[in-house]
């Protein structure tokens, strides 16, 4: 017996349920141009998608700027990793499973996490292949070239078959390497044309930009043979009367000290050496600096942040951080989403219902506040008697690290217990205080009094 029947006879030890009753869904979900599309994929990998993601490829290796882009987006998105967050009552069995499978899939590694996250941006997809081992454990998720994977559904939008749900395609010789069923294959997709049309996948962060990149570079070359060719000084040398044997000679002798520095010329004859200065226009490239500005226009994140700082007021790029920082926490989402679905799959296998508990994956820093924000708001939550799990969370901040670091500090330093203290004795719990007017432009104001007796 393979591994696959291994795994359907798992899940099919759940009662079946009864089939399901039609609904009233009626058309089709794709648009006319996906529907017609989708008939030639079955032949091949869609070409449109192949060609956008060689393109961003590409650009990203020749240019450093969309190069940063791409980086710096998923080291903002990955900051801090992913957390287990529970939604009503804690399980400890399902927290262990979270910490065992976080462990096995390397999800506790930066590194991992930022390789997913920039191959989302660059391909607009995260298509992850969960691996399972014959203990029935998740022990890989691997991320396959989005490129190459065929989505099989009919016309309508939907899957064909649940146990064929995506095939690869060798983009060479177009034939099928494999066939991957929906539990194996988990596709989290950027800015797809319909979510609820399974064929339609995501687009690149930059594949709008294309055509704007190539008139940019091409304008920036164009700039620099214009330098080369047109900056330089030139000399206009006249000597009257001068044979062409002459003439040669002294050209001859003119470019053989071409490296020299002649600050003195002797003539015995009408003539003289008149310089023409360079082209004084080429501080005019208004033409490259509105390509660049149209190239960023259409990027998640405005120039300013990537060393373009000229002309740009300080409140305007924090405006600009703030629409910026809500393309990453969208970015957060698709990728937790991804990795949600995997630990979701573990808990089946372990025969756990995974609707049994509410939880949700998140990454851990939120970029749409600053942590003087969410320190602020966690001690007004506190304040007004928020449970303390809700008021660690809202910092960022793991609450079952927190509460297991908490109690072995108190094991650690609690010396003398409070039960053996006297009322009068207990020390007085702190004073906190927080200044209104924490705007997102400004640092938040807060004035802490230690307690006392």
């Amino acid at each position: 017996m393979n591994l696959f029947s291994l795994i359907t006879r798992r899940f099919r030890k759940q009662p079946e349920s009864p089939p399901s009753q039609p609904t009233t869904e009626t058309g089709k979900r794709p648009n006319p141009e996906n529907a017609v599309k989708y008939l030639y994929d079955q032949m091949f990998c869609d070409p449109e998608l192949r060609s956008s993601i060689q393109d961003i490829r590409q650009m990203d290796k020749l240019d450093a700027r969309v190069k940063k882009v791409h980086k710096r987006m998923a080291r903002d998105a990955t900051k801090g990793g992913l957390r287990l967050i529970f939604r009503g009552k804690e399980s400890s069995q399902i927290q262990q499973e979270w910490e065992h499978y976080e462990r096995r899939l390397q999800l506790n590694n930066r590194l991992k996490l930022e390789s997913d996250a920039r191959g989302a941006v660059m391909e607009g997809n995260l298509a992850l292949q969960w691996v399972v081992d014959n203990q029935l454990n998740v022990v890989g998720a691997i991320r396959m070239p989005v490129e190459t994977l065929v989505p099989q559904v009919t016309d309508s939008g939907v899957f064909k078959d649940p146990q064929q749900a995506y095939r690869q395609v060798d983009p060479i010789n177009m034939t099928s390497r494999a066939t991957f069923a929906l539990w194996q294959l988990t596709v989290s997709r950027l800015d797809p044309d319909n979510f609820d049309d399974m064929g339609s996948l995501g687009r690149p962060y930059l594949d709008a930009t294309r055509s704007v990149w190539q008139k940019l570079t091409m304008t920036e070359e164009d700039l620099v043979i214009r330098r080369r060719t047109r900056a330089p000084q030139r000399f206009s040398h006249v000597l009257e009367g001068a044979s062409n044997d002459e003439l040669e000679e002294y050209e001859a002798k003119i470019q053989g000290d071409i490296n020299d520095i002649n600050t003195d010329f002797f003539s015995n004859r009408k003539g003289g050496v008149t310089a023409l200065g360079g082209d004084s226009n080429l501080d005019q490239i208004a033409d490259v600096a509105h390509l660049l500005d149209t190239f960023f226009a259409g990027a998640p994140a405005p120039k300013g942040l990537f060393g373009y700082v000229n002309d740009l007021a300080r409140d305007v790029l924090e405006d600009l951080k703030a629409d910026y920082f809500e393309e990453i926490d969208y970015l957060q989402d698709v990728l937790a989403f991804a990795y949600e679905q995997g630990f979701r799959l573990q808990l089946l296998l372990k025969g756990i219902n995974p609707d049994s508990v509410p939880f949700t994956l998140q990454i851990a820093e939120r970029k749409t506040e600053t942590r003087n924000q969410r320190a602020d708001l966690a001690l007004k939550y506190q304040a007004i008697g928020v449970p303390d799990q809700m008021v660690v969370e809202t910092t960022g901040l793991d609450y079952g690290r927190v509460k297991a670091l908490r109690e072995q500090d108190r094991k650690k330093k609690d010396v003398y217990p409070d039960d053996n203290i006297e009322d009068d004795d207990k020390p007085k719990s702190g004073k906190v205080s927080i200044t209104p007017g924490n705007a997102p432009k400004k640092e938040s104001a807060i004035y802490i009094k230690n307690g006392g007796k």
